[in-house]
């Protein structure tokens, strides 16, 4: 440990944990009590935001706080993405800060991100920062140097990096402020990418005595713990203790998980705000304390990240109410159960839309879902429209046998009449697709595909499976014949999905590996997978590289997901 320096202390009001930490360092300067201000922001929503700011600033002021600490650009909310080329909304964003000056208690610094116009040298027009507001005034600013480009991250696009780290006297510190991606040069942010500034070591190196980080990380699965040993090496390494505030909630197809973190100088963790939730705590200088849990992972956290994105991107956009096709599968069975989690069953509405091909038992499995879930499934059969449909046509498929196409029309009829229902009522449909789905092309175009929003579009059907028998576990609501027969579309006589598909037990490996791991063929085939296989995996994912590009929003919560995070030429020819 630094001479001198003292480690985090947590004071959050939960039930006490024995102190099995060792005496405490004396300190040779005063206490710094640091309010964790964990907010959830809403993109263009300035007088939103700041009404969150002033409320946790006042908080942090009646606890005795010096300095209060907001996330990352939490006066416009994050990602603004091109909104960034209005200035109009620069200038918003900015009287926004402007506003939180003159309306802030006293008594009490405020870290703020918010984005200002770079007003230093050549280069891009903006810059992303974060300033240190404490009685009226702006005492400090930093701005961000590390700027992402990779996976769903295109901040290079709009902003300038920072010139110059350093840091700022503070109430007995020496804080030294740095934003999300810049702390980053610990870890490998993404693979092959290697930053040639530091800006953490230059910040240790110019004096910081605390390390204030401003963070909107977007949630995947087992991120947590990823940032956890991030912070933890810091601390170790630069002897600095370290308050890392991120942002929560939902903004499109990112889901911000929270889970904000203070570490002592020896890199134990010292405090953990709660997850998918907005949280206030206070910790300070005084003292070192106990090493707390750490935050967990598992289907738990995938729950709770698909439920808040349902929640949030509903709210968010003006929905008032969901609805979605309710076949008696897995997919439609765990969207459901989700959006009730999200929203309640008084804001949920299902329907059924059996065909000719419908199973007897996939009804009642849908009907013993929706009394479990408090819900009534509006029952609307396609038989007549179907037959309609094929009558309209049977001129023109003269001599043509049935096929897909018909297939497809069944598909495509349920996405009309349900989106029907959307324009009558205002409600958002909900996509019940998969990755494994959206990834192979095993769904239909302005069919299933229908919707807003895909909240299970980034978990590969064995991850739908182990989710949702999870939560059974917990609850039993999705009836034993959902989870044990075997998924099909039933589109044709006798279908399942495994006469199209390799077992998913199998195909969701290889996608992992392709999708998300950016392997070769032949790199998957070495594993030991048969290599024929594996290119005709490989070759489904290319061909409907078209299909996701029309596809809803998709949930992120996997380290590569369909959108953003990874975007295909549709016109190629490379393979």
């Amino acid at each position: 440990m630094q001479a001198g320096r003292c480690p985090l202390r947590f004071y959050a009001r939960r039930a006490p944990r024995p102190n099995l930490s060792l005496p405490p360092v004396p300190c040779y300067h005063p206490p710094v009590r640091i309010a964790l201000c964990q907010i959830n922001p809403t993109i263009g929503d300035f007088a939103g935001n700041r009404a969150k700011v002033l409320a946790m600033a006042v908080r942090a002021r009646e606890e005795r706080c010096d300095l209060a600490v907001f996330p990352e650009l939490c006066l416009c909310g994050y990602p603004p993405m091109d909104l960034l080329e209005h200035a109009s909304f620069v200038e918003a964003n900015l009287e926004s800060l402007r506003e939180l000056q003159r309306d802030a208690p006293a008594g009490v610094g405020l870290v703020i991100g918010y984005v200002d116009w770079n007003r230093g040298r050549p280069g891009r027009r903006l810059v992303n920062a974060a300033s240190l507001v404490d009685d009226g005034k702006v005492l400090f600013t930093q701005t961000k140097t590390l700027l992402p480009t990779y996976d769903v991250f295109d901040e290079a696009r709009y902003f300038e990096p920072a010139p110059a780290r350093r840091v700022f006297p503070f109430r007995g510190e020496r804080l030294g402020i740095a934003i999300c991606e810049d702390i980053w040069w610990e870890g490998e942010p993404a693979p092959g990418l290697h930053y040639p500034v530091d800006p953490v070591k230059e910040l240790a190196d110019e004096g910081a005595t605390l390390l204030v980080s401003l963070s909107a990380s977007p949630f995947h699965a087992g991120k947590a713990r990823t940032r956890l040993d991030l912070l933890a090496r810091i601390a170790r390494t630069c002897s600095l203790p370290t308050v890392y505030v991120n942002c929560v909630g939902a903004d499109d197809s990112l889901v911000f998980d929270g889970r904000s973190m203070a570490t002592a100088a020896d890199g134990r963790l010292v405090h953990v705000a709660r997850g998918f939730a907005e949280d206030f705590a206070v910790v300070d200088t005084a003292a070192p304390g106990p090493a707390i849990d750490e935050p967990a992972d598992g289907w738990d956290e995938l729950e709770a990240a698909l439920v808040l994105g349902i929640r949030d991107y509903a709210a968010k956009c003006g929905f008032e109410r969901v609805h979605l096709g309710l076949s008696g599968g897995i997919d439609s069975a765990l969207v459901a159960i989700l959006a009730v989690e999200a929203l309640g069953p008084d804001r949920v509405a299902v329907f059924g839309m059996p065909s000719r091909y419908s199973s007897p038992g996939s009804v009642s499995d849908a009907s013993a879902l929706a009394e479990a879930l408090g819900l009534r499934l509006h029952l609307v059969p396609i038989e007549d429209v179907f037959t309609a449909h094929l009558r309209t046509l049977e001129p023109v498929f003269a001599g043509r046998p049935p096929d897909v196409t018909e297939e497809n029309l069944q598909a495509r009829i349920r996405g009309a009449l349900l989106m029907a229902w959307s324009n009558k009522t205002g409600s958002l449909l909900l996509a019940t697709g998969n990755k494994s789905e959206l990834a192979t092309g095993y769904c239909t175009l302005y069919g299933d595909m229908c919707g807003g929003l895909a909240p299970i579009g980034d978990l590969l059907k064995t991850q739908v499976y182990g989710l949702s028998r999870a939560m059974n576990a917990r609850r039993k609501i999705i009836p034993d014949a959902t989870l044990e027969k075997p998924p099909s579309a039933e589109l044709a006589p006798d279908q399942t999905d495994q006469d199209s598909l390799p077992p998913y037990d199998v195909l969701d490996r290889i996608l992992e590996r392709f999708i998300v791991g950016n392997r070769s063929a032949s790199e998957i085939a070495d594993e030991g997978f048969d290599a024929g296989l594996v290119h005709r995996v490989i070759a489904m994912v290319e061909r409907a590289e078209y299909k996701r590009r029309q596809a809803p929003p998709v949930l992120r919560v996997s380290p590569r997901a369909f959108g953003l995070g990874r975007r295909i030429p549709i016109a190629r020819r490379f393979s």
